[in-house]
């Protein structure tokens, strides 16, 4: 192939829209959520999808990169982690178009409704712009306020990493900060304690730093590169997440094993609500780059 495509493609009976580049490097980014499915970069898959992930058109699916919106988790009285993720996306191939440094790029688009204004009463449009370079990938999020009155909302990209084994890696570039320990709340231990190191998996992980200055690194624990993460400063916080063995176990829609094989680092904005005032706009984006 000589030339970069945009195509409609289905992923289990889902539409679809698959972009390519010459050199092999693809995404495939389902309607549903405008939720990037897969990113192959290098020959290698870089996104885990949960075997037994929905697929019926309405119910969230476990994996790629999830877009929160308008509310992150159950910080609100929305559904967790807000309606965008299970809502369709308007977008065609032939929206695709060149971007710098010979690659592709996409923007899928979601305005408000009268089943959106029935939960949340405010006019948007939300754009998920998708570009994919030779050995990364960017994910940018930009919200615009078209109604008359102050727009809050939390958000994230719920990105979901495929990695070899989550006890054989670590996660680079935020030793030094304080964090929230969401898996420690009711248990007794510490919730804001001080990252020591890098951070390790192997049981139930979720936190929520802030952002740190720097990209942050994954990799084995034998040091082979893996990923390079980044986000703007827009995104206040990074979220990192795996449900490790006995909370994986209790999801329907994760394999006994699916732990091992994932981890969530997401680009968030969650801790204060973004407030756009009338006709403002606000965007930010989650760079990856294979190593």
């Amino acid at each position: 192939m000589s030339d970069s495509e945009a195509r409609l493609q289905e992923w289990r009976g889902l539409p679809a829209i698959g972009l390519r580049l010459p050199g092999g490097d693809s995404a495939l980014i389902a309607l549903q959520g405008a939720q990037v499915l897969s990113w192959i970069s290098r020959g290698q898959e870089r996104l885990f999808v949960s075997p037994r992930a929905a697929h019926d058109g309405h119910t969230p699916i476990r994996g790629g990169i999830p877009v929160c919106f308008p509310q992150f988790n159950q910080r609100g009285p929305l559904v967790k982690h807000g309606f965008a993720r299970t809502l369709a996306w308007s977008g065609q191939p032939g929206d695709a178009r060149p971007a710098e440094g010979g690659g592709l790029q996409i923007t899928l688009r979601l305005e408000d409704s009268v089943a959106t204004r029935a939960v949340w009463p405010h006019a948007f449009e939300a754009l998920l712009t998708v570009e994919l370079h030779p050995g990364a990938l960017t994910v940018r999020l930009a919200v615009h306020n078209r109604g008359a009155q102050d727009l809050p909302f939390t958000a994230a990209l719920h990105s979901y990493l495929l990695v070899p084994g989550a006890e054989q890696i670590e996660l680079q570039g935020l030793d030094g900060l304080v964090y929230w320990n969401a898996a420690a709340a009711g248990a007794g231990a510490d919730t804001h304690p001080v990252q020591t190191g890098a951070v390790r998996f192997g049981v139930e992980t979720d936190r929520v730093y802030p952002r740190a200055a720097q990209a942050l690194r994954l990799q084995t624990l034998s040091s082979q590169p893996l990923l390079q993460i980044a986000q703007d400063e827009a995104w206040s916080e990074t979220v990192v997440w795996n449900p490790g063995p006995e909370l994986c176990a209790r999801l329907p829609d994760m394999a006994p094993d699916s732990w091992q094989h994932m981890l969530c680092v997401e680009a968030a904005a969650i801790d204060a609500p973004v407030v756009l005032a009338p006709g403002g706009r606000w965007q930010a984006a989650q760079h990856l780059r294979a190593l």
